[in-house]
């Protein structure tokens, strides 16, 4: 349960960075914008050393399944696109990949 919240605030944190580097450049928006982005990718990048996990990558790969799945919430709540069904088949064999990375016995 812990690992899946920080998962979540990564990502959130990940996709509000981005995404308000996403307002200065393509949208246009003050370059102020850069401000809680920076915050917001420099907190994304704390929380996945939250992980426990040997091995960064790993850590890093179960994350980007989480990740998927909140990009496409993102595009739908924040950005008022709703999801098709390829978007949530996607986001979903993704989130498997993520578990299996997660729950696997790895032997190391």
């Amino acid at each position: 349960m812990k690992t899946g919240l920080i998962f979540l605030a990564a990502a959130i944190a990940e996709i509000g960075g981005c995404f308000a580097f996403w307002m200065w450049l393509r949208l246009g928006k003050a370059p102020v914008w850069l401000v809680p982005g920076c915050c917001c990718l420099l907190l994304f990048a704390y929380l996945l050393t939250l992980i426990d996990t040997s091995v960064a990558g790993r850590a890093y790969a179960a994350y980007g399944g989480i990740y998927i799945l909140v990009a496409v919430l993102w595009m739908w709540f924040a950005e008022g696109m709703q999801p098709d069904r390829w978007d949530f088949l996607g986001a979903g064999l993704c989130l498997l990949g993520a578990v299996a990375i997660l729950l696997a016995p790895h032997t190391r």
